[in-house]
């Protein structure tokens, strides 16, 4: 099994804290993930700032971009994003608005399944036009209301398509594993990193955990 991607959502509204969070778990994961709010407060900048400090790193920007999917991404794209998120409710129109952008810097997309009734249907025809990530998402909201990904998760990750899927809503140590053998390729992490009395501590701690269990 190939080792997954761990992404740390960076949620807060702060540049600087945001920045900070960054390089204390820079050692211990894959994507450095904006996330929508705190993408909507720092715009591009933020963007800019990530990309010159971690010329290594994938970076996320989690626009989830409902209408001018191309005229929206396409300033992510250019200020150093790799990645820019996309509802799936939005439609394969603007879907295939993010793709175009994407695909003139060499980027990728990913369709994020927030509250789309069929994920299945959703995550196989953005994947023909050329998404390369679904992403499986539990917001916090309905994490409030006591929901879970992992149904979810099998559901897409079952499908077969040539895509990585990502999860992400509430996945912590204990779930880590769990998450792992339900077949996600990139794990998203945030409360359970930021929230910790040493980030840097339980990010290596996740770390590890998402290691051993896909050996």
């Amino acid at each position: 099994m190939a080792r997954p991607l761990i992404q740390m959502a960076l949620d807060s509204l702060d540049f600087n804290q945001t920045v900070a969070l960054a390089d204390q778990v820079a050692p211990y994961v894959d994507i450095f993930e904006i996330g929508t709010p705190c993408i909507k407060y720092n715009g591009v900048n933020l963007v800019k700032e990530l990309r010159q400090r971690y010329p290594d790193k994938l970076l996320l920007v989690d626009l989830k971009t409902m209408d001018a999917g191309e005229y929206e991404a396409g300033a992510f794209y250019a200020a150093g994003a790799d990645i820019c998120t996309v509802l799936g409710v939005s439609g394969l129109a603007t879907i295939g608005g993010v793709i175009k952008a994407a695909k003139k810097y060499a980027a990728e997309v990913q369709v994020d399944l927030i509250n789309v009734p069929n994920k299945g249907e959703c995550a196989r025809e953005s994947a023909k036009l050329g998404a390369q990530i679904m992403g499986v998402h539990t917001g916090l909201d309905a994490q409030a209301a006591g929901q879970t990904p992992f149904t979810d998760l099998a559901e897409v990750a079952n499908l077969g398509l040539n895509v990585r899927v990502s999860v992400a809503g509430g996945i912590k140590p204990a779930t880590i594993d769990q998450t792992v053998k339900a077949g996600a390729n990139i794990i998203v992490v945030g409360a359970a990193i930021y929230g910790a009395p040493s980030p840097a501590e339980a990010a290596r701690e996740i770390r590890e955990l998402v290691d051993v269990a896909a050996v």
